[in-house]
């Protein structure tokens, strides 16, 4: 199959509804420096976009791969003007990491910058998993998937724990959709990419049951858990973007659940996820102190304490020592993956 080719495609002018053989009111100079104007505002755009990428935590490895597309697409632009022939890229990928790790956020920022370099005319995400491209009977899942390939069209099409479309047998409409999905990654070549997201084992597991895929997805990044140090400045970052702060003990105490959840809790311990549960836990249990307060000032408003941490927390458990409470229902604060 060919790669995705990276084409930078020309602006278009907007219709002005006059006539074919009315002259344009704009001057020659005036439209080159609107074309100018737009260009400026592109590399801001894309400068901000990167300025966002650099302000998120950890990733460093996923934020080089993206300076190295920011700079093939910049160069092929370039050999473009001079007349040189374009490489093809193919800039579908595969995504492997545990829940809260960033690939959906990384992805959305991937479909803006892509927009803003003129590889995609939209830019947008649509983010799907097996229910959404497998139907219930024959013809069913064709359809379904056909739809998902065209909401995507001019952005990035997401679907999280992708190794659960080849998990049926001979008679799982689960393949159905991957050969839709491999067609549309041939006729939307242009402006269309595919991502495939899901837990590391079982994203190579379904590659080598699929000899076929690997090769189509020449793009692979792993993203790492986070370790204690980036949790804490994870929960840092989301409270003071709610002008939030935590006194040096509720940073301790923070420290130390995290710690206790990243060595003795699960393997899929939610990294950021866990992260905004407790905070907004903990911003919960902060308004619940403070309504019983009276006199209250700007600095209490914004203050986190360390019971409020300690409160919010879920505690992991010793092996062999159970609560004499009943367990509520899991709580997710936040979709990303």
């Amino acid at each position: 199959m060919k790669g995705m080719q990276v084409r930078i495609g020309s602006s278009r002018g907007k219709k002005s509804g006059k006539k074919a053989n009315q002259k344009p009111l704009i001057r020659p100079l005036q439209r080159d420096r609107s074309d100018l104007e737009k260009g400026l505002n592109h590399k801001q755009q894309i400068s901000a976009i990167m300025a966002e990428l650099d302000k998120m935590i950890g990733l460093e490895s996923v934020k080089a791969l993206i300076k190295e597309l920011k700079a093939f697409v910049e160069i092929q632009r370039r050999r473009e003007r001079e007349g040189l022939t374009n490489e093809a890229n193919v800039l579908h990928m595969i995504f492997k990491g545990n829940p809260g790790t960033g690939k959906s956020t990384v992805a959305r920022v991937m479909g803006r910058l892509f927009k803003e370099m003129g590889v995609l005319s939209q830019g947008h995400m649509i983010e799907v998993e097996r229910a959404d491209l497998v139907g219930e009977y024959i013809g069913h899942t064709a359809h379904k998937a056909r739809e998902q390939v065209k909401k995507a069209y001019g952005g990035i099409l997401f679907i999280d724990e992708a190794y659960s479309l080849a998990r049926g047998g001979e008679k799982d409409f689960g393949r159905e959709a991957i050969d839709v999905l491999v067609k549309g990654m041939e006729d939307y070549r242009y402006n269309f990419i595919l991502i495939l997201a899901g837990y590391k084992d079982e994203m190579d597991y379904f590659l080598e049951t699929n000899p076929g895929l690997r090769s189509r997805f020449p793009i692979q990044i792993e993203f790492p858990d986070y370790n204690v140090p980036e949790l804490v400045a994870i929960a840092k970052l989301m409270l003071s973007e709610r002008q939030y702060s935590l006194t040096p003990a509720a940073v301790a105490e923070l420290e130390k659940i995290l710690r206790r959840e990243v060595i003795l809790g699960h393997r899929y311990n939610g990294n950021a996820r866990l992260v905004r549960n407790i905070i907004e836990k903990a911003i919960r249990r902060q308004a619940v102190r403070l309504n019983k307060a009276q006199n209250l000032t700007r600095h209490d408003l914004m203050i986190i304490e360390k019971e409020d941490i300690l409160q919010s927390a879920r505690v992991t458990e010793p092996a062999g020592e159970r609560s004499n409470f009943p367990a509520g229902p899991p709580i997710c604060y936040n979709n990303s993956r």
